[in-house]
C-alpha cells in the first residue's frame, strides 16, 4: 500500500492564498479588459458622432456625393427667398454651379415651392441660371408646387420651360412694399423719437414716425417701378405666349390651368412626371432646411451600421 499523502496546516494556508491571489488577478485583468473595451467603445462612439455632424453639416453647405452614371438633377427652392433662408442665393446657387458643371448631369430642374421673398435673392438666382447655361448648356426647366408667386415666379421665366400642376398656385408678378406705424401707440404712452434727417425722405420708412404725403407718393411710385419692371421681364421671357388682354399686374395668383391657358406656364406637370422624363436616374441636390443634413446624415450612418451588423452574422 502507498502512503497516504497528507498537507500541513500551513502547506493548505499557502495553497489557498495562491488560488485566491490569482483569482484576485485574473478579476482585475477582467476588469482592465472591460476598462479598455469601454474606452474604446466610447471613442468610437465619439468619432462616429463627429463624423455624423461634418456628414451632416457639409450637406447643410450644399456638399453632395454625385454618382457617376447620367443623372437628372433636382435643385429646390423651397419657402421664403432671403438671405440666410434654405432658399438664399448664397445655398441655391453653389447647387446650380454644382450641377451645370458635373458632365454626367443631363438636366436640371428646379423645383419650386415658394411664394417668393427678396427680389435681390431672386436676382442672384436667375442670373446665375444665365451665366452657368451659357458656359454649360444643358436643359433647365421649373416645376412649381404647391406655390410660386412673385419672386419665386421671377426665377422661373428664366429657365426653358415652366410646369405646373393643376392645383399649384402661380404669378403675384408685381411689387411690394411694408412697412409699420407704431406712432400712434407710442403717443398714447407719451412717448416719442426724436429724429435728425437730411432730408425729408431719409426716414421715411421709420416706423415711429407718421408717414407725410411726400413719403407715402415716394413709397408706391418705387413699388410702381419694380412692378413695372418685373412686368417688362414676364413679357420679354414669355412673349407671345401670354395672352392678350389679360393685366398679370394686378398681383393676383392663378391656378395651373388657368396659368396654362393665360400663358404664365408651358405645360401641366409635375415635379415626379418632369423630372423622369429624361429617362436618367434623378438625383435630388437640395438645398436642405436647417438640420435636414444631420437627420439624413445620422440615417445613413444607422443604414450603415445595421447592414455591417448583418454582414457579421
Amino acid at each position: 500500500m502507498e502512503p497516504e499523502l497528507q498537507m500541513t496546516e500551513s502547506e493548505i494556508r499557502h495553497a489557498v492564498s495562491d488560488e485566491l491571489v490569482r483569482d484576485v488577478l485574473r478579476e482585475r485583468r477582467s476588469e482592465r479588459r472591460w476598462r479598455l473595451i469601454k474606452r474604446g467603445m466610447m471613442v468610437s462612439a465619439g468619432v462616429v458622432f463627429f463624423a455624423l455632424y461634418l456628414f451632416g453639416y457639409a450637406k447643410q453647405m450644399g456638399w453632395k456625393m454625385i454618382p457617376n452614371n447620367e443623372i437628372t438633377a433636382v435643385i429646390h427652392i423651397d419657402g421664403e427667398i432671403s438671405a440666410g433662408a434654405t432658399a438664399s442665393a448664397e445655398k441655391v446657387v453653389p447647387l446650380l454651379r454644382q450641377a451645370f458643371e458635373a458632365k454626367n448631369v443631363k438636366a436640371v430642374v428646379l423645383s419650386i415651392d415658394s411664394p417668393g421673398g427678396a427680389p435681390v435673392e431672386a436676382e442672384r438666382i436667375y442670373q446665375s441660371i444665365k451665366v452657368f447655361r451659357k458656359k454649360h448648356p444643358k436643359p433647365i426647366v421649373a416645376v412649381i408646387n404647391n406655390v410660386g408667386a412673385s419672386a419665386a415666379y421671377m426665377v422661373a421665366l428664366h429657365t426653358e420651360k415652366i410646369y405646373a400642376a393643376n392645383y399649384s398656385l402661380v404669378g403675384s408678378v408685381g411689387a411690394v412694399l411694408t412697412g409699420w406705424d407704431f406712432h400712434r401707440a407710442l403717443e398714447k404712452l407719451q412717448i416719442s423719437q426724436r429724429v435728425y434727417a437730411s432730408g425729408n425722405l431719409k426716414s421715411m420708412l421709420n416706423p415711429y414716425m407718421p408717414m407725410t404725403p411726400d413719403a407715402d407718393r415716394k413709397a408706391q411710385e418705387m413699388v410702381q417701378k419694380m412692378g413695372e419692371r418685373f412686368k417688362a421681364e414676364v413679357q420679354a421671357a414669355l412673349g407671345k405666349k401670354l395672352q392678350n388682354g389679360v393685366d398679370y399686374t394686378t398681383g393676383e395668383v392663378w391656378d395651373g390651368v388657368q396659368a396654362r391657358e393665360i400663358g404664365l406656364i408651358d405645360e401641366i406637370g409635375t415635379l415626379d412626371v418632369v423630372a423622369s422624363s429624361w429617362d436618367r436616374a434623378v438625383h435630388d441636390f437640395g438645398p436642405r432646411a436647417p438640420g435636414a443634413g444631420w437627420l439624413s446624415g445620422m440615417a445613413t450612418a444607422l443604414e450603415w451600421l445595421s447592414r455591417f451588423q448583418n454582414g457579421l452574422h
